[in-house]
Parts: C-alpha cells; sequence; structure tokens
C-alpha cells in the first residue's frame, strides 16, 4: 500500500485556504444592497394645482381619502408630489417642468389653465383632469366617451350651469335687473361660463355687466367698476385666481349689500350669500379612482370623461338676513345645505 504524506498534499491545501480567504474577504467587502435597491419604487403623483397649500385644502383630503379607500397609503405604497403655482399661472409651465423631471408617474391638474400647462409639457405622462368646465370645447380632450390622447378625468360642467345660477339668484332676488359677472376671460372655461350666461341674461331680461380680473391687482379697480354701474346682484366664477382672493370679494359683496352667487359651497361657508354646482370634493374622489385605473394599467384615452351627478344648492341664512333679504320658500325648500 502506498503511503501518503502531508506534504503531497501541501499545495493543494494552500490552494484551499486561500480560496477560503478570498472568498471571506469578499463577501466582507462587497457592497451591501441599499436601502432603496431593497425597496421597490412607489408610484409617484403629482398634483399641479394654480391656487396655494391654503386654497381648498378639503379637496386635497378628499382625493386622500379616494386613495385610502382603494388602499393606498401615503410613503407606502404611493407618494405625491405637490406644486402650487400661488395664484402665479405664469408659474405652471415650470411647476410642470419638475413633475416631468421627477417622471412621476400621473399628474392631477385643477382648472383648464393648469390642465393646458400639463397637456403642453407632456404627451406621455397621464393626466387626470380634476376639475374643469368643458374639456370637450376648450381643446382638451376629443371627446368625453373617448378622450384620446394622455388626458381622462371629470368635468364640472361649470358653463352650462351658469344660466341656472342666474335663474336661481332672480328666484331669490326678484326684482334683479342687472348682475355684474366677475371673471377671468384668460381662463377658456371662464369665456364658456360668460357665453352662458349671457343667453340667460338675455332669456331673463336682465342686463349683464362684463367685469374681468386677470392678475390680483386688478381687484380694486374691479370693485371700483361694480360701484359704479349699481348692479343690484353678483355672480362669481370658481377661478383659481378669484378663489385665492375670495374673502375680499365676499366682503365687498357684503359692503355693497350685493347678493351673490358664487359656485363653490366653500364660499358660502366662508360668509357668501348661495351656491350652485357639482360637488368638487366628489370629483376630487373619482379624481382618485382614475389615478388608480390608470395605475393598473389603463390607458387615459380610453377612460370616459365624467360628468357630475350630484350637484348642491347651499344657502346661508345668516348672509342673507345680514343683507336684509328674505329667502324665498321655493328657493329654500331646493336647498342641499341651509346654513343658519
Amino acid at each position: 500500500m502506498r503511503r501518503f504524506r502531508i506534504a503531497d498534499f501541501g499545495s493543494g491545501i494552500g490552494l484551499t485556504r486561500k480560496c477560503i480567504v478570498a472568498l471571506a474577504l469578499g463577501v466582507l467587502v462587497a457592497p451591501l444592497p441599499s436601502k432603496a435597491e431593497q425597496a421597490p419604487a412607489i408610484p409617484r403623483i403629482g398634483m399641479l394645482r394654480t391656487g396655494s397649500p391654503s386654497d381648498r385644502p378639503e379637496q386635497i383630503e378628499a382625493f386622500r381619502k379616494g386613495l385610502r379607500d382603494l388602499g393606498y397609503v401615503e410613503e407606502q405604497n404611493i407618494a405625491i408630489e405637490f406644486r402650487y403655482a400661488e395664484g402665479r399661472e405664469d408659474r405652471l409651465p415650470d411647476l410642470v417642468a419638475e413633475l416631468v423631471r421627477l417622471k412621476v408617474d400621473v399628474i392631477v391638474a385643477s382648472g383648464a389653465v393648469a390642465i393646458r400647462a400639463a397637456k403642453q409639457a407632456t404627451t406621455t405622462i397621464p393626466i387626470v383632469m380634476a376639475e374643469v368646465g368643458d374639456p370637450v370645447r376648450t381643446g382638451l380632450v376629443a371627446s368625453l366617451a373617448r378622450p384620446g390622447g394622455n388626458i381622462t378625468g371629470s368635468t364640472i360642467l361649470g358653463a352650462e350651469l351658469g344660466a341656472k345660477r342666474l335663474q336661481l339668484l332672480k328666484e331669490t332676488v326678484p326684482k334683479l335687473s342687472r348682475v355684474a359677472f366677475l371673471w377671468n376671460p384668460a381662463n377658456p372655461s371662464n369665456r364658456l361660463h360668460f357665453e352662458d350666461i349671457q343667453l340667460g341674461a338675455k332669456a331673463l331680461g336682465v342686463a349683464l355687466q362684463s367685469v374681468e380680473i386677470r392678475s390680483p391687482d386688478g381687484f380694486d379697480s374691479a370693485f371700483t367698476a361694480i360701484t359704479r354701474e349699481r348692479p343690484n346682484g353678483l355672480i362669481v366664477t370658481a377661478d383659481p385666481l378669484h378663489q385665492l382672493h375670495v374673502g375680499r370679494i365676499i366682503e365687498f359683496a357684503a359692503r355693497r349689500r350685493l347678493p351673490a352667487m358664487y359656485l363653490l359651497r366653500e364660499n358660502v361657508e366662508a360668509g357668501g350669500l348661495m351656491s350652485y354646482g357639482a360637488s368638487l370634493l366628489d370629483l376630487y374622489r373619482r379624481a382618485a379612482t382614475y389615478v388608480d385605473k390608470i395605475l393598473r394599467g389603463a390607458k387615459p384615452g380610453d377612460l370616459p370623461v365624467e360628468q357630475p351627478t350630484k350637484f348642491e344648492l347651499v344657502i346661508n341664512l345668516k348672509t342673507a338676513k345680514a343683507l336684509g333679504l328674505k329667502i324665498p320658500q321655493s328657493v329654500l325648500s331646493r336647498a342641499d345645505e341651509v346654513i343658519q
């Protein structure tokens, strides 16, 4: 029998030891996977708004609630990047460009001006309209049934309700003969609203005063023009610029004892006389549903644009009393909410 000596295995044992040491060192010096590499990236939503963070925060909360109802938890399986223009519409292109650079998965935009800025910035990132007057007549989508492109969402049917708002104001103030319409012509939805309310004024035999406010420094001159013409009623749009300063409008209407109709219930809660329009909180909850469908693979151009199904007439009796105005029972009986 052949006997083997340890020396015969010397080179092999040495090689084995070297391999073991090398492997051990490799494990020690190999970079550990970072936290970002370990966790999959979560979808990001870009929220583009013309106003400020303090402007209608209840809408953002309604959107967040809609996401939560669908199983999304912020910073766990969804993230939101907010961009606010602070009333300066000229900032919107830069803000949406930031969202595009961040490669957000979907952009939720509020108002025709913000939606148009998003549309001009990207043809690939899906865009969800949270609130807009008529996206077809303003050229944002091809049709409500098949919007096409990268845009879908909800419409507030703002313009088509203009004549209805004037009619309700006329019923509330039977002697209404002249109405001031406060609007921003730079907003295409407002222009359609103005055309609609012109037809309503003609049908009701009411004179219409057009009062334009395009920038924050235009309020004083607008109020002077209204005072000079002495209308006995006022209708205000929900233009983002005007909403930033709606407190000034409400205060002016109260000081001039001017019955005013608004689009948004929160304006009535803040002291305005009355409002009639779609429930925006409901539309923001619906926006979350659109986001969910898109993140699951749906193409925005194939998702029909929804029209509102819930409309609200809200009346502030405290404001009516301060104006010396008695709201007819025929109007009160149709109110969805009466603020005492």
